[in-house]
């Protein structure tokens, strides 16, 4: 079992999509530069307490891919081995934190029909995302600048989630054909009201400061003084989170959102997203709109009728059913759900915003109307038996609520 610290942690732990432009497999290469290759992929800052990982992916922003994460992996078990690396950091190089998985290449996966490599990109990404939500030390994340889709879930899961006011986040996945996953569903059930609901159909983004608000950033501080930050935590010599948390707040800036911020009109969000349905969710916004003729009302309509159909529906259910499972099972059923959800709209999505970039993605059903509920319960219906589900080490590493 694990300490009772350890426990703490873990119970305060409550895109614009990287273009890839050159898709070069590593298998071509000589082994010393795949290694090279692999070990550039994350970089390692050492200090006399603490370890801090490097996302260096710059010109995709930091995408996260199979051999990225793998290596967070490896890393990140080592540190929690090591009784002489008190508490791990992260962060991104260049202007993103991390713009999600690298959606182009898993486009360029599927297409050349390379199934198990596929498999092996969310088994990867999620088994970390595991890893982190239950780890054994205290964890934080730099998240300055573009914070998105997977790159959210290799961050909130941890101790501590810095914003500054260059931080953009969102789970845009609906606009693409496919459902907020890397632990979306844990994180965005458990915001307040229907905000996650909200987020996570819509794909409409947070700045810094709403993230402060809702609890998916922790602590803010201005860009500039990052380095600072990092400077005193990398003199501290403790595992104590009390001593991590006292610094952060000791650099830190006490902000609000302002006044054109969502937060602004929770009252109407929670009445519109509250709703059991998708259909009625936007029955509700039209209503609040014909009623009051309110921008935000209309703007989150023309939003919802650009994502899939399908996809609106299937990541309703799983935000709700998100409210009433840990983290484990959450990651699990998104495991099931990402593996047929690829099958579905999300080439067409990918291709669409940003292969091709026609932004004309055609929808398989096209409309709501045209959703089944079937077609809903096969994303959230057991794999077949010769199928392996997502195997998390659950026995090892207790899960949290």
């Amino acid at each position: 079992m694990r300490s009772s610290k350890a426990a703490l942690l873990l119970r305060r732990g409550l895109h614009r999509y990287p273009i890839f432009t050159r898709y070069r497999s590593l298998s071509s290469l000589p082994d010393s530069t795949v290694n090279h290759d692999i070990d550039n992929q994350v970089l390692v800052e050492g200090k006399s307490w603490s370890r801090t990982a490097i996302l260096n992916r710059p010109s995709v922003l930091n995408a996260l891919n199979t051999t990225l994460v793998a290596r967070l992996h490896k890393l990140y078990k080592c540190w929690e081995d090591n009784v002489d690396i008190g508490f791990v950091m992260v962060k991104g190089s260049g202007r993103a934190f991390c713009a999600g998985g690298d959606i182009v290449a898993l486009y360029h996966l599927l297409k050349k029909e390379e199934f198990e490599a596929c498999k092996e990109f969310f088994r990867t990404i999620y088994s970390f995302i595991y890893l982190l939500g239950t780890y054994m030390k205290p964890h934080v994340a730099l998240l300055n600048g573009i914070t998105m889709g997977g790159g959210a879930g290799v961050s909130i899961p941890g101790t501590f989630r810095v914003a500054t006011e260059k931080t953009i986040f969102a789970t845009p996945e609906t606009l693409i054909g496919f459902h907020p996953d890397a632990g979306a569903s844990f994180y965005l059930s458990h915001l307040p009201g229907y905000l996650g609901e909200y987020l996570g159909l819509t794909g409409e983004k947070l700045n810094g400061a709403e993230m402060i608000a809702c609890g998916l950033a922790t602590h803010y501080s201005l860009s500039t003084r990052l380095q600072l930050i990092e400077e005193q935590l990398g003199s501290l010599v403790t595992d104590d989170p009390s001593v991590i948390e006292t610094t952060l707040e000791k650099y830190g800036e006490v902000v609000l959102p302002d006044d054109k911020s969502v937060f602004q009109r929770i009252e109407t969000l929670n009445k519109c997203f509250g709703h059991d349905t998708v259909e009625e969710i936007v029955y509700a916004l039209e209503n609040e709109a014909c009623q009051t003729n309110d921008a935000w009302c209309i703007s989150t309509l023309n939003r919802l009728k650009e994502a899939s159909p399908l996809s609106l529906k299937v990541s309703l259910r799983s935000i709700r059913e998100g409210r009433f499972q840990t983290l484990d099972q959450c990651l699990e059923r998104e495991y099931h759900m990402s593996l047929r959800g690829i099958s579905g709209d999300f080439c067409e999505g990918v291709r669409a915003r940003v292969v091709d970039k026609d932004m004309a993605p055609k929808w398989d059903p096209p409309n709501l109307e045209q959703v089944s509920k079937d077609m809903v319960d096969q994303y959230f219906s057991p794999l077949s038996e010769f199928e392996p589900g997502l195997e998390l080490p659950t026995e090892l590493r207790e899960a949290f609520t």
